[in-house]
């Protein structure tokens, strides 16, 4: 039994701690999208005018989604301003819009706060920017601001002309998260977290922010999943995902709108309901890491071979399995630790289960056979 494991990377090239995922199945679109259900709409806007939308939050520069994506260093965010005193048009931006009209921009975050840093920096945590490291301008822009320009270049820069293209609120979440991911072309890609993320507000998102904060996660995955591009928060969506749909019911073929519709479903769930689920979900948490020590979620083939990265795949499992059961057959997994420990070494050298936990892991025979592969592992510990 030989499976490649591979660390998930973040932007910066440094491993996530979370083992990278065969995803083919969750980029291929299960259904064709209906061409009518598609509304995106072309605006042309000022900087003028765009500064009129930050002032009254119209428009969102920092949406919870992007907050990690980092910002241009001084230098390329003065040479994006010398460009348009150079009237050097800019790219297209992209924009969603929710239900009242306001935005969120999800491709040009780093242009629209390279402009506002300089124009009006008020608006912006970051602080004023003065222009440095310029091609074309020369020595007597260097260290300038807006506030020294002359009038003519002021006015130049605040008539400028942007063209922005508005996913409007009425497009099906999984067609927008599919525009999404092919417009997806900044400096550092959103991950599809993020894009689910900026895709369904509401309190999903604190939810799930809060829930991959918890210390019980966080010591059941042996802080071993870095959370600065959302893979935290996406293995506690894949729980919640399960959770309120069985792994039986699960028959789409389609992990996207699967997590999609999940977090849809949390927003819906009533803070009782939420309450007690975290119970729940805290206490599953804390059962794993007795079982399984700081090797919780983590692929085994040997009883001595090095420890692997977290596997969402088996986080779902495992996670959602325990989660199922009551608190005193609970205890008495725990008590039967080293017994479940020996039986998923076999199970994971069985070719079967270990492809069903690391390629095409959206696939619904493949997430049945490793429901229910842990499932009988757990039932045949005796009480």
């Amino acid at each position: 039994m030989s499976i490649e494991i591979r660390h998930e990377l973040g932007a910066d090239g440094t491993a996530s701690g979370v083992e990278a995922e065969n995803i083919a199945d969750i980029d291929l679109i299960d259904e064709p999208f209906d061409p009518d259900l598609i509304d995106v709409v072309t605006r042309t806007m000022t900087v003028s005018l765009l500064l009129s939308r930050l002032e009254t939050s119209a428009l969102n520069l920092q949406p919870d989604f992007q907050r990690q994506a980092g910002i241009w260093d001084d230098c390329r965010q003065s040479r994006l301003i010398e460009s348009l005193l150079l009237r050097i048009p800019l790219p297209s931006f992209y924009v969603s819009e929710d239900v009242h009209e306001n935005w969120e921009v999800i491709d040009g975050i780093q242009r629209l706060t390279s402009i506002v840093r300089f124009v009006k920096p008020a608006l912006v945590p970051q602080g004023a920017l003065s222009l440095r490291g310029l091609e074309y301008l020369g020595e007597h822009f260097d260290r300038a601001s807006y506030a020294s320009l002359a009038p003519r270049l002021k006015r130049r820069l605040m008539e400028t002309e942007f063209t922005f293209h508005v996913i409007r609120h009425s497009t099906p979440e999984e067609v927008r998260f599919n525009i999404f991911a092919r417009i997806n072309t900044g400096g550092l890609p959103l991950t599809h977290q993020e894009l689910r993320h900026a895709l369904v507000p509401g309190k999903a998102r604190n939810v799930l922010r809060e829930w991959a904060a918890d210390e019980l996660f966080q010591c059941a995955i042996d802080r071993g999943v870095r959370g600065h591009r959302m893979a935290d928060r996406e293995m506690v969506l894949r729980y919640l995902a399960f959770r309120l749909t069985p792994p039986s019911q699960y028959a789409i073929s389609d992990l996207n709108r699967f997590l999609i519709q999940a977090m849809r479903k949390v927003n819906a769930l009533s803070d009782e309901r939420l309450a007690t689920e975290r119970r729940v979900f805290r206490q599953a948490m804390d059962v794993a890491r007795e079982i399984f020590g700081n090797d919780a979620f983590r692929k085994r083939f040997l009883p001595e071979a090095g420890r692997n990265p977290v596997n969402k795949a088996l986080f779902e499992c495992i996670s959602v399995s325990i989660a199922s059961l009551n608190s005193t057959r609970q205890a008495q997994l725990i008590s039967n630790a080293a017994s479940i420990r020996a039986g998923f070494i076999e199970i994971m050298n069985q070719p079967d289960f270990a492809t069903s936990v690391s390629v095409g892991t959206g696939d619904p025979q493949k997430v049945q056979r490793r429901f229910s592969t842990i499932r009988h592992l757990l039932d045949s510990i005796e009480p």
